[in-house]
């Protein structure tokens, strides 16, 4: 067997509410709804789907935690476009711009969390 894709991951989070408002709001991801009331957060051909801790879905995890979390995000938009919206929104910075190495070569990143306090890497490759 081959993977060819990772299609999509679990996020699970304290509330889901606040989560999917700064996927949409900071990193510009699409809320969507399916099979009536679960929450999926949509970019390129990719989802995260959203478990709110201690109401998850089945199956889940082994040992499920919000903050857990280490993901990293390519943007199309130039790094330092990216640096002046996440000011503009008052979003913390840790780190970067640094070189990294991404799945595909070297990447230019940057470090942000989000409401559960996931470790968002936000990368463009150079």
């Amino acid at each position: 067997m081959k993977i060819k894709s990772l299609d999509h991951l679990v996020l699970t989070v304290k509330d889901v509410k606040i989560s999917s408002d700064f996927y949409v709001n900071v990193l510009g991801m699409e809320k969507i709804v399916f099979k009536e009331n679960r929450i999926a957060l949509k970019y390129g051909n990719q989802k995260i789907n959203l478990h709110e801790f201690k109401n998850e879905f089945e199956p889940k995890a082994h040992k499920v935690m919000p903050g857990s979390a280490d993901l990293c995000f390519i943007a199309d938009d130039d790094i330092t476009k990216v640096i002046h919206h996440l000011k503009s929104l008052n979003i913390t910075i840790l780190e970067g711009p640094i070189k990294r190495t991404g799945a595909c070569g070297e990447i230019i990143s940057l470090y942000i969390r989000d409401p559960d306090l996931n470790l968002i890497e936000i990368s463009n490759y150079l």
